[in-house]
């Protein structure tokens, strides 16, 4: 069943999100970043679960988020992941220092490829849900390549082209058409 799960993951503000937009417009199914809806909602909310004030809380959340969404994503077909569980034991680990990358990352496997945005300075911003700057991002972009590396993984790096482009590099990889 993990082999249908494919997950966008990378450099923040690389485009994983467009690139979404644009598979859920060709008919896949999706599954929205968990961090951007957890900031979303701790904003509304007035909550300190955000990654620039607690981040272990943040994390812990969003390893929670990933597996429920998981657990809920359809059975048949591919489901495509902006961001997933391994990007949420990252963050953990980063915060907390615990080893979770690898218990998580194998206990819960996606398809063995794995898309990554690359650090892309000349369509990176920030906002108010991604305050951090461009070195913070490669910073991220460099452990999570690490991660999905040590859990063998296909990497594909998504070339630098317009999100139309994208998704069609992305459906040929996995052997679909356009």
């Amino acid at each position: 069943m993990s082999e249908q799960f494919v997950v966008l993951s990378g450099c923040s503000g690389g485009g994983k999100s467009s690139l979404l937009a644009e598979l859920a417009r060709r008919g896949h199914a999706v599954v929205e970043e968990p961090g951007r809806r957890i900031v979303a909602e701790e904003m509304r909310t007035g909550g300190t679960a955000l990654p620039w004030v607690d981040l272990e809380a943040f994390a812990r959340r969003a390893v929670r988020m990933a597996l429920a969404d998981r657990n809920s994503a359809p059975g048949e077909g591919l489901v495509f992941f902006d961001r997933g569980l391994v990007d949420a034991a990252v963050a953990l680990e980063q915060a907390t220092g615990e080893p979770e990358i690898e218990r998580l990352g194998r206990a819960h496997r996606y398809g063995r490829q794995v898309f990554l945005t690359p650090p892309w300075p000349e369509i990176y911003e920030t906002d108010p849900e991604r305050p951090h700057g461009f070195d913070e991002a490669v910073a991220e972009y460099d452990r999570l390549a690490r991660a999905y590396d040590a859990l063998d993984y296909e990497i594909v790096i998504l070339p630098k082209v317009g999100i139309v482009a994208r998704a069609d590099f992305v459906v040929a990889a996995l052997g679909l058409s356009a």
